[in-house]
């Protein structure tokens, strides 16, 4: 594992697991949000963006945390990643943890409210086209993401699906 890319709807804890996950592998972990949103959440443009992550995405060794719903462009950094982690978490809980955040745009909530519905399905075969090689795992609880963090602290191979 050294190209990591954590996916998943707002309020997952996408961030959250990629620090978890860089402090136990070493590979420095690349929030995505910091590099997309410009002043007062001005989003950047699709081939801005990817051009800014194929810059980092050039780097051998990385966790790239972020999903940036429909202004994404993540074929980019899919292209290099070797193991892709899908946080499939139930409405209730992201709207819960994102709610706890402090205040989002109204973008924001449809793209939570309508994930598994629309953007799930897309991302899903976005990832299958453009990270073929790539370990693809799908945690869809807590007790999903121990048993991942212990396998890779384990240095054991982490199961997907």
């Amino acid at each position: 594992m050294r190209r990591v890319v954590v996916l998943g709807r707002g309020g997952a804890g996408k961030s959250v697991l990629a620090r978890r996950l860089g402090g136990l592998t070493g590979l420095p972990v690349v929030e995505l949000d910091r590099y997309f949103w410009g002043e007062g959440l001005e989003r950047m443009s699709p081939g801005r963006w990817a051009v800014v992550q194929a810059g980092l995405a050039r780097e051998d060794r990385w966790i790239m945390d972020g999903d940036l719903g429909p202004y994404d462009v993540p074929e980019v950094r899919l292209r290099r990643a070797d193991t892709v982690v899908v946080l499939d978490f139930p409405f209730w809980l992201c709207a819960w943890r994102a709610g706890l955040r402090g205040w989002e745009r109204a973008d924001f909530w449809r793209w939570v409210w309508g994930y598994r519905r629309r953007s799930l399905v897309a991302l899903m075969a976005v990832v299958a086209r453009e990270a073929g090689g790539a370990r693809v795992v799908v945690l869809r609880g807590k007790g999903g993401v121990r048993r991942f963090l212990g396998e890779v602290g384990a240095g054991s191979e982490p199961g997907g699906q």
